[in-house]
């Protein structure tokens, strides 16, 4: 779509949002951008990328009476589709596109998207990683940390974007349609956001949603909501399994990671050799196994970045150890699931931080999961109250409440003893104290550097 001439409202000024309008000005649209927040309660460093640009300014206003003028609106991940003024352009049959919806479109690169509760950010750093040792121009964007439109208009024929793709980016998508998608996982998240799991599957299954026969679909078959989702897809399907043997995708067999399509079969590497630890670290590198190989990438290349890919920020990221206690950061752990796959990477006895901004999650599947090495949990945030509840519920009684973040981590530390890990997991969103996990996850490891 040219964009020239077309009047765009760009909503919500964090990195998305500012690279959307960025690239609006750029293609010659007449842009406005609008937060809630005014500007001087925005970070500086962000809107100096809209220097020298022209563009109106709606900051902190009210932007309801000028939606009938738009011809566009771009959301940003996170905008509540139930706003009024959103509700508004609907109403008036106004263009409503995701920030991924317009880098896409400007893009000339093949997308290889990636969603799922959890594992989205190491699978898409991992794919990245085996697609530019294959030497293929690469650009790792999405929900990663780049948003698309930051770099969409350096993209040319032959390039890739691997993008993580998170369900809060998909639910204003048209035209979106990667060359390969994957779901690596379904599991109870964001239903602040979207109510009931259905509506929240439904959000996720939009990543395959405009894929044809000419395009691949990656589906984990050994979770069965995500198996499920089969027989909605145009897409060919292929799939992952760290237990069983699907006829066509990547598995474990005999110890040795193995990838079959269509008759072919391909030894990529032992099984024990991945460097990142631990089950979902070996279904993440499953899922992007079968992303390289659909892409025509060598067993060798492939191998060779698996055993050599350190994981990544704030994903079970080791920070220090301080007089024998080892400090873990995860805080991408973002939901009850992701802690609980933190969990079972822990080889001794760990305190665990949780607590944060409420999504509606129910922690007593997490609590109930506790093994034995899970010594006392430090609880904080929001949702402290609710976890207290329910630890309580489960018999758990190991638990403290913290009076902020760095009384958190001070209170682990004190109850850890030599041999110990002190793991900041907390099965919970960040918005209650921060701006978002990456801050969280600093600000831990500042404190744990300055102990």
């Amino acid at each position: 779509m040219d964009y020239k001439n077309k009047k765009v409202l760009v909503i919500g000024m964090a990195k998305s949002g500012v690279s959307s309008a960025a690239l609006l000005c750029r293609l010659g649209a007449d842009v406005t951008i609008y937060d809630v927040k005014k500007r001087e309660d925005l970070p500086e460093e962000l809107l100096r990328e809209l220097d020298g640009l022209s563009y109106h300014d709606m900051l902190g206003q009210d932007p309801t009476d000028m939606v009938s003028e738009m011809d566009i609106l771009v959301l940003s991940p996170g905008v509540p589709l139930g706003l009024p003024f959103i509700r508004r352009a609907y109403e008036l049959g106004k263009r409503v596109i995701a920030e991924i919806e317009l880098g896409f479109a400007v893009s000339k690169a093949d997308f290889i998207a990636i969603t799922g509760t959890n594992g989205k950010t190491t699978t898409t750093a991992l794919t990245g990683e085996i697609f530019k040792n294959a030497g293929i121009p690469t650009h790792v964007l999405g929900n990663i940390g780049v948003p698309i439109t930051q770099e969409a208009m350096q993209t040319n024929p032959g390039d890739v974007v691997v993008a993580e793709t998170a369900a809060l980016q998909l639910d204003t998508i048209e035209s979106y349609r990667p060359r390969e998608s994957a779901i690596l996982n379904i599991t109870e998240d964001h239903l602040d956001r979207y109510g009931t799991m259905e509506n929240y599957i439904a959000a996720k299954a939009k990543i395959f949603k405009n894929q044809t026969r000419e395009d691949y679909c990656v589906l984990n078959y050994d979770n069965d909501i995500v198996r499920g989702l089969e027989t909605q897809i145009k897409a060919k399907v292929v799939w992952f399994s760290a237990a069983a043997f699907p006829p066509n995708g990547a598995y474990v067999k005999d110890g040795i990671i193995h990838f079959s399509l269509d008759g072919k079969e391909m030894d990529i590497m032992p099984a024990k050799e991945l460097r990142i630890p631990g089950r979902h670290n070996l279904e993440n590198a499953l899922a992007a196994t079968v992303l390289a190989c659909l892409y025509g990438i060598s067993a060798d290349v492939i191998a060779d970045t698996l055993r050599t890919f350190p994981g990544v920020e704030h994903r079970i990221e080791f920070v220090r150890s301080v007089n024998g206690v080892t400090f873990i950061n995860d805080s991408k752990g973002t939901n009850p699931d992701a802690t609980l796959n933190a969990i079972r990477a822990m080889d001794r006895p760990t305190v665990l931080i949780l607590g944060g901004y409420d999504k509606k999650s129910d922690f007593v599947p997490l609590y109930q999961a506790f093994t034995p090495m899970i010594k006392a949990v430090i609880v904080l945030g929001d949702t402290a109250g609710k976890l207290i509840d329910a630890a309580e519920a489960c018999g758990y009684q190991n638990y403290i409440r913290a009076n902020g973040f760095e009384d958190a981590v001070l209170k682990a530390y004190s109850i850890a003893d030599e041999g110990d890990n002190v793991l900041l997991s907390p099965a919970c969103a960040s918005w209650d104290m921060f701006e978002n996990f990456e801050e969280r996850g600093r600000i831990f490891k500042e404190i744990v550097n300055g102990l």
